[in-house]
């Protein structure tokens, strides 16, 4: 009696699934949705009935998990990277330019795809079965939503190809549609309920809501644009491996279109003329190389890959008047003026403060206290003051005079040759370089203590307690108790969280220490390249440009910064206060003495990835470059090598195939 329940179960599922992938995929749906409700009904009574019938793919089993206390941090097998952005069709050609140069001049196919404005999510399927969910997070690691995203009807619990591969992550975004965003803001405006400014804010905020039932409440809807882990390839190009995610039921953004430079020139200009007919918000187009080899070999640049860029469509603007211009003091000293607004609606979000850059950019538009003015902001963008409305100017307003000295602590302003921006002399004994040199410490990425925030750190200074960022670590607790909304409890909780950053990691302690124009991809490189926080004071300009996100610039900056006694007597503090880390055995190198020499890997290699051989390399003294030229000693070139080979034999460079390798280290 129960095998024909269990059979009218499992094709009630698949009915169900399938009516989920002809509405959310294809946008094609073939029942209404009294006929579906039907459906679901007849499952969820048998299933209520029988129990032990009930699988972890069913459709009905998205919601009903508990609440989380908060959500476990995920590490990215593949990171999920940035993209970098161009604003016009000058910005595109050099991007184009920039790319086919890199290829050795092979002309590209390229595909592009409206830029959906959501919330990046990364889904992993093994085995077929959705196993985790999680945000991108700093593209590192993100945040475990596997319950949420169970609750979204687009994304299926189950893939439906007949040929999965063993892992499947793919990578796409969460949005509300413009009509679904609408209704659900005159529902929560009935209930009384505060509303979402815009979808991008209401999808985010949705998909971070600790009760899987509330989000199974939000109409989310999901969208893929690529992929991350793959046990194996699912195609060639990206254009085919949408198709393949498609195929598996996993819902794709429509409007990809794939040709020449040209072609994607005239896609840019159609989406922005079709922008607010779309059903979901757009901020622009994603442009890749639709090749994924080549993808492989263009290879990425810190935290953005090089065989893609976003192209953003014009800024949204608003006018406003300027109430007054402030200027403010960052951790490096530099001198930002800042408009002060008006309130003024742009871009989604109600804006007060505007960015000015720089006194030579108020000098160029002439800016005033008092002026009309346009403002501008697009995506996550600061906002900034663009141009001034100076038929609107009826007064004579007085002209902003560059400051001499520092508006916090009166040191005198430096200038350095070629540079627009001007800075505090004062280092540490500016009070605002130390509060935002202090901020940068504790944050999060950096040696993320918990508890520190800017009011106590603010509070802080100004009890004397704290100068230098080793002064955290001689807190104690009786010094904190009876400061502002500081009981013994909370005071405890601070020790406690400072005592626990003790123990960080040389990428985190790099980029804590605020080192100019090094971020955190920069620090974790520098980190994996020296090993040492020794071996990286040590290094020269040349040796520093050996790294590979590292040009003249942000070499000087770190030689710059190691070479002050001031910021050697600052790290000395730390580690004397017992900031450590674990650093790698000394190992003996065993195989040739590369040094001075650049290889090139191009093609396929069996035995080792790129990525390994690269590390092997490197650690001979090798530099391991991503292009050809008369300065290559060796190419390693295995199957599907291309152009790079070709280069290489037309300059008569050495060549050698995988096992060519393998023999010369040994």
């Amino acid at each position: 009696m129960t095998e024909p329940v269990r059979q009218r179960i499992k094709v009630l599922s698949e009915q169900i699934r399938q009516h989920d992938y002809n509405y959310h995929v294809l946008d094609a749906p073939t029942i209404g949705d009294s006929q579906y409700d039907a459906l679901m009904a007849e499952l969820l009574a048998l299933e209520a009935d029988y129990p032990d019938y009930v699988r972890s793919d069913s459709p009905t089993q998205r919601v009903g998990a508990k609440p989380d206390q908060g959500f476990q941090e995920v590490t990215h097998r593949v990171p999920m990277l940035s993209l970098d952005n161009v604003f016009d069709a000058e910005e595109f050609s050099q991007f184009v330019a920039r790319v086919t140069d890199r290829l050795d001049g092979l002309t590209p196919e390229w595909t592009a795809e409206p830029k959906l404005d959501g919330l990046a999510l990364s889904i992993r399927y093994e085995q077929g079965n959705l196993v985790q969910a999680a945000t991108r997070g700093d593209g590192q690691s993100g945040e475990d939503v596997t319950a949420n995203v169970r609750t979204i009807r687009s994304i299926p619990l189950r893939l439906m190809a007949d040929s999965i591969p063993e892992i499947v992550e793919v990578r796409g975004e969460v949005i509300l549609k413009k009509a679904d965003f609408d209704a659900m803001n005159a529902r929560l405006l009935d209930a009384g309920e505060k509303t979402f400014v815009n979808p991008r804010n209401a999808a985010a905020g949705s998909l971070r809501q600790l009760d899987p039932t509330l989000v199974a409440q939000r109409p989310l809807s999901f969208y893929a644009y690529g992929t991350g882990e793959l046990s194996q390839p699912l195609a060639p190009t990206h254009q085919a491996t949408m198709a393949a995610l498609k195929a598996m039921g996993i819902p794709v953004n429509p409007g990809l279109v794939v040709g020449d430079a040209v072609r994607i020139e005239q896609a840019y200009r159609d989406l922005l003329e079709e922008r607010d007919q779309l059903p979901y918000e757009i901020d622009g187009m994603v442009i890749k190389v639709n090749r994924l080899d080549l993808q492989t070999s263009l290879g990425f640049v810190a935290r953005a890959p090089r065989y893609a860029s976003a192209w953003k469509f014009p800024a949204q603007e608003a006018a406003t008047r300027i109430i007054a211009i402030d200027v403010q003091v960052g951790r490096t000293g530099a001198i930002t003026p800042v408009a002060r607004l008006e309130p003024v609606f742009v871009g989604g979000v109600t804006v007060s403060n505007a960015t000015l850059h720089n006194f030579d950019e108020i000098s160029y538009l002439d800016v005033r206290p008092g002026d009309r003015v346009m403002v501008r902001r697009a995506g996550d963008v600061i906002p900034q003051v663009v141009r001034v409305l100076a038929d609107e100017r009826t007064l004579n307003l007085p002209q902003v005079v560059m400051p001499l000295a520092c508006p916090v602590c009166a040191s005198p302003i430096e200038r350095a040759p070629g540079e627009a921006v001007i800075r505090c002399s004062g280092g540490l004994v500016c009070g605002a370089q130390r509060l935002e040199h202090l901020k940068h410490f504790v944050s999060r990425k950096a040696l993320d203590i918990e508890g520190v925030g800017e009011k106590l750190l603010e509070l802080l200074i100004a009890e004397g307690l704290l100068h230098s960022p080793a002064d955290l670590f001689r807190l104690s607790s009786e010094q904190l108790v009876g400061l502002d909304r500081m009981a013994e409890k909370s005071a405890a909780n601070v020790i406690e969280s400072i005592q626990a950053a003790r123990e960080t990691t040389l990428a985190r302690f790099l980029f804590a220490l605020g080192i100019r124009d090094v971020g955190e991809a920069t620090a974790r490189t520098l980190a994996q390249h020296f090993q040492t926080l020794d071996a990286l004071m040590a290094a020269d300009f040349d040796a520093l440009l050996e790294v590979g996100d590292v040009g003249p610039i942000v070499a000087s900056h770190i030689q710059h910064f190691f070479a002050s006694e001031e910021n050697r007597h600052v790290i000395q503090d730390l580690m004397d206060s017992g900031v450590r880390w674990t650093e790698p055995e000394p190992t003996e190198r065993k195989g040739p003495d590369l040094s001075g020499q650049t290889w090139v890997l191009t093609g396929t290699l069996e035995t080792m990835t790129r990525d390994e051989a690269a590390e092997v390399l490197r650690g001979l003294g090798a530099k391991v470059s991503g292009s050809v030229s008369a300065k290559t000693t060796v190419v390693v070139a295995g199957p599907g090598a291309g152009s790079k080979l070709t280069k290489a034999e037309s300059l008569g460079i050495q060549v050698m195939d995988e096992q060519g390798l393998l023999e010369f280290l040994k």
